[in-house]
């Protein structure tokens, strides 16, 4: 850290030394005990155009626009969208059917292309990555959860979590694959296949395979569609807790206002476009917001 210049004398005008937040905190603690004094310097900090922090995004749409059909059967599903997913947030997309949620999510994960605009996982542009570039992605620095499981029947539960690092020719963290599976609950069913397993539990498989190969980003499609309650929230409670505990990042769609409840923002689109966003969501506040959309 830089040196602080020496302590000011009252009248004197105060300016933060460095462009550097950090050194500029320690020269306003530098000030002498004179509350004038303070309050200048202090004033002068939070103006201080450097002072705000920055959040790195873990994915990002800038304008993004998606078309289906054309003339008489044009579909608009995205229209120039523009949102920021933070890395280390768990995220909902809400909004009713047909307003684009989904659509939003599978252009981010690179299983849609955007008819215009851009869309970005860290810096990767999906709008412009080959088909090479954005399989290796989904390898590589995704996660995916969807409604369906999408489990391998002819594979027992740890095989299906390990299979896209498998696929990828690479080994699992052992520690970290204990932790996730101990985590959701499966350390005594690792040895069996989907087939022998209830919903909750393939779910659960399917959640550990994403969380696995630790992924910058995990991308979930209604995950607990077609569960109980009970099972449900259990599912969501992990996510949360890896995000919160472990610095996972995770963008969920989702129509239920008691899933949303778990993430640390909600996302509302209606027609294609983004018309708010409430953060620290429960229940009730979520429910408000969907019945201003007219869900």
């Amino acid at each position: 850290m830089a040196a602080c210049a020496p302590p000011p004398r009252a009248g004197v005008r105060i300016t933060p030394p460095s462009d550097d937040v950090a050194t500029a905190i320690s020269y306003v603690s530098s000030v002498p005990n004179d509350l004038e004094v303070k309050a200048t310097a202090m004033t002068l900090l939070l103006d201080h155009p450097t002072a705000p922090a920055t959040t790195r995004s873990a994915a990002r749409a800038r304008g993004a626009r998606k078309v289906y059909g054309s003339g008489d059967t044009e579909v608009v599903a995205l229209d120039n969208v523009d949102v920021d997913f933070a890395a280390g947030e768990f995220t909902a997309i809400m909004g009713p059917s047909g307003s684009g949620k989904s659509t939003l999510m599978h252009c981010l994960a690179g299983l849609d292309q955007l008819t215009a605009g851009s869309a970005f996982v860290g810096d990767v542009d999906i709008a412009t990555a080959n088909e090479k570039e954005l399989t290796l992605l989904r390898r590589d620095r995704l996660g995916f959860v969807f409604q369906a499981f999408n489990l391998v029947p002819t594979l027992s539960a740890i095989e299906n979590i390990t299979l896209p690092m498998d696929l990828a020719g690479s080994k699992p963290d052992r520690a970290w694959l204990d932790e996730v599976v101990t985590t959701v609950g499966l350390a005594e069913r690792l040895a069996h296949r989907p087939g022998e397993l209830s919903g909750g539990q393939q779910q659960r498989v399917a959640v550990a395979r994403a969380l696995a190969s630790r992924p910058e980003i995990v991308f979930a499609d209604e995950p607990t569609g077609n569960l109980d309650s009970t099972t449900g929230a259990e599912i969501l409670a992990f996510m949360r807790h890896a995000v919160r505990q472990l610095d996972q990042t995770i963008v969920m769609v989702t129509h239920d206002p008691v899933a949303a409840s778990y993430a640390d923002r909600v996302v509302f689109l209606a027609d294609g476009s983004i018309t708010d966003h409430l953060t620290d969501p429960t229940p009730d506040t979520v429910l408000d917001h969907m019945r201003r959309l007219g869900n």
